[in-house]
């Protein structure tokens, strides 16, 4: 395996046989040149990238540390999944990152009006999420805002074998934040996310949210769908209140049964003592 490219002291563009592959690890490229053979030593990662043009460019313009702090997140990230992320992660992580570090440098910060909801439906992402502010604190002295880690979690979400698009990810989070926010609203008071009935409702919705169009939903008889209605009509009320704004915000119909089924967890949520 030769060098094609170098992108800098950590990364090069290499050739093997007809395939061109990017070759990472530290010090890969120092005191190296173009056809010179790779040290096999030196290789800590290989991926194989249809934007390698992108990628050189991007390595171009920006400060080498910040790619490496980006490969480390990956990294973290593979580990904590147990899975490969697809190839586009290395380009786009980068690219946020980097200019996520260049904003608050200069004191600009971004908010994530989504932070609550994207925590909550993609937990792990969001965990990696936190873990990169962290090193980014540690090895540069930037503290980025804590928003940065759900955007770094919509990333990896996104760049997951079966991960939806940023667009279908972003839509289902904000689906969710508008649903809750309608029952915040409707039992006058906050929800602990630390609160099991919280979680399961939100476990619940975040199975159905994005395939309301195709979701199963749960199959109660209409006798029982009565009986949860009479027996919970507070909480009923509030899931309608949940049904309207998913109705009015984005033309989503939920079904009466999955309603009656909303009802139970809110009921939970509300009287957190009682049996339901």
């Amino acid at each position: 395996m030769k060098i094609k490219k170098i992108l800098n002291n950590n990364a090069v563009i290499a050739v093997e046989g007809d395939r061109e592959k990017v070759v990472v690890g530290p010090g890969i490229a120092f005191g190296r040149k173009r056809n010179d053979p790779i040290i096999p030593d030196k290789i800590e990662k290989t991926f194989i990238m249809t934007e390698n043009d992108k990628l050189a460019t991007l390595l171009g313009r920006i400060p080498e540390e910040h790619f490496t702090l980006s490969e480390k997140i990956i990294s973290r990230a593979e580990q904590t999944f147990g899975l490969k992320l697809n190839e586009h992660i290395h380009l786009v992580l980068t690219d946020h990152l980097s200019f996520a570090i260049e904003r608050t440098i200069d004191g600009i910060h971004v908010h994530n009006k989504l932070m609550d909801e994207i925590r909550l439906l993609y937990p792990d992402e969001f965990a990696v999420g936190l873990w990169a502010v962290g090193l980014v604190r540690e090895e540069l002295g930037v503290a980025l805002p804590e928003d940065e880690a759900a955007f770094i979690a919509l990333h990896l979400h996104t760049m997951k074998p079966q991960g939806s698009d940023l667009g279908d990810t972003i839509r289902q989070a904000t689906i969710l934040r508008d649903m809750l926010q309608a029952l915040r609203r409707c039992i006058g008071r906050d929800m602990s996310a630390g609160d099991i009935a919280y979680q399961r409702l939100v476990a619940h919705l975040r199975l159905a949210v994005g395939n309301f169009d195709r979701y199963e939903f749960h199959a109660l008889d209409e006798e029982m769908c009565t009986l949860i209605r009479r027996k919970y009509a507070e909480a009923y009320g509030c899931a309608r209140k949940m049904a309207e704004a998913a109705a009015q915000l984005h033309g989503i119909r939920i079904p009466e049964q999955e309603l009656a089924y909303i009802t139970l967890h809110i009921e939970r949520i509300r009287n957190p003592g009682k049996r339901v």
